[in-house]
């Protein structure tokens, strides 16, 4: 639910009670992943979607019944060749879905608060919820910090608790969404419970070294893609607001002085469109040394084996340069700064899912490449 925790949060502060359905697990070639919700109020307004539309009609009406009669349920959608009309996933994919009523007095619903709050204000937290497992423990939830402390719980074993925290407190770090199995008792042994861990994390950051006319194009599609996007370059007359409206972050500075200060994680794309040996060398010898999703820098081929020789002089190893994404960009033929902007980012996106770049046309690969995402555990409702 937290990929609509801005929503969400409106609502409880405006104290409407609602229902939620997450999808749990995904199964083929689903159109959503874990973690994606729909959620319907007391007056019938829905927002979000878990189907694309395959199945919201169905998951619109099990949401209401979960506003009325209170009780969490866990349901599974497929495809059915029997019967076109059939609820179910064109596409022929399968998703489990759990539905849980937030209102007033449930015992959830401040630790969900807690949650949607923090995600709205862009900060971290990992939501947990039981998919299945025994009766009480249902309707409950726990929502984990960065630092490791959690609020909320089970209402049960005491180590429970901590056994989920912990776990959930990996997710986070990972800012991964899935399913962990757990016993009942917080141990791997005894009657399983399946737990959710829904993580929201600060979007991911793109660093643009080079306030080129190509830059500003790749800084909106940075922003479309979800990325906090900051322009870096030492040029004070060209890294400017004006030249960059659409950028978090403008920073003059030398390139590689600024990446050695600034936070990277593993999700942190770096984009060198600098092309200038004086600013591209120092600042490539460090970053293919960072532990970032993605470097890419530009420049010709000639410009890519020139820089290449001057990378192995200053110690950049052939593992290091054999992360370097460079000429940067997929092959689409682009001119245009705009259409070189949609090059990176396929690369970027192609790089961050497994994809091959390939065009779809004729192609026997998976058309979704997600290997963070959950596989479905069972069938059924849990109610």
């Amino acid at each position: 639910m937290l990929d609509i925790a801005e929503e969400l949060h409106r609502w409880v502060e405006q104290g409407r009670d609602f229902a939620v359905a997450t999808v749990v697990a995904v199964g083929g070639s689903a159109p959503r992943q874990p973690g994606a919700a729909l959620a319907v109020d007391t007056d019938g307004t829905a927002i979000g979607s878990v189907s694309g539309g395959c199945v919201e009609g169905a998951v619109y009406e099990l949401c209401q019944q979960a506003l009325a009669d209170g009780e969490t349920v866990l349901e599974r959608f497929g495809y059915s060749d029997e019967d076109a009309f059939a609820v179910g996933l064109t596409c022929g994919g399968v998703i489990d879905i759990l539905v849980t009523p937030v209102r007033a007095g449930d015992p959830a619903r401040p630790v969900i608060t807690a949650a949607l709050s923090t995600a709205t204000r862009g900060g971290a937290a990992a939501l947990a919820r039981i998919v299945s497992g025994p009766t009480h423990l249902r309707g409950r939830a726990l929502v984990v910090h960065p630092d490791g402390s959690y609020d909320g719980g089970f209402g049960a074993h005491p180590e429970l608790d901590r056994t989920i925290a912990a776990e959930a407190g990996a997710y986070l770090d990972a800012g991964r969404t899935g399913t962990v199995e757990i016993g009942e008792q917080g141990s791997r042994c005894g009657a399983p419970l399946t737990v959710l861990v829904e993580s929201s994390v600060p979007p991911p950051r793109m660093i643009v070294f080079g306030a080129i006319d190509f830059a500003s194009a790749l800084v909106r599609i940075g922003k479309f893609l979800g990325h906090h996007v900051t322009v870096c370059d030492a040029r004070p007359v060209f890294a400017t607001r004006t030249r960059f409206p659409d950028a978090d972050e403008i920073v003059v500075e030398w390139p590689h002085t600024y990446l050695a200060r600034t936070d990277v994680d593993a999700r942190t794309v770096l984009c060198v469109l600098t092309h200038d040996a004086k600013f591209d060398v120092p600042l490539l010898q460090l970053a293919l040394r960072l532990p970032v999703a993605y470097v890419g820098a530009m420049g010709s081929r000639r410009t890519h084996l020139d820089r290449n020789d001057r990378l192995r002089e200053v110690g950049v190893t052939e593992m290091e340069l054999a992360r370097l994404r460079s000429p940067i960009g997929l092959d689409l033929g682009a001119r245009t700064p705009e259409e070189t902007a949609l090059s990176i980012a396929a690369e970027i996106v192609a790089n961050r899912r497994g994809g091959s770049g390939i065009s779809l046309t004729g192609a026997h690969t998976p058309i979704h490449h997600d290997g963070t995402s959950s596989k479905v555990k069972r069938i059924g409702s849990v109610a």
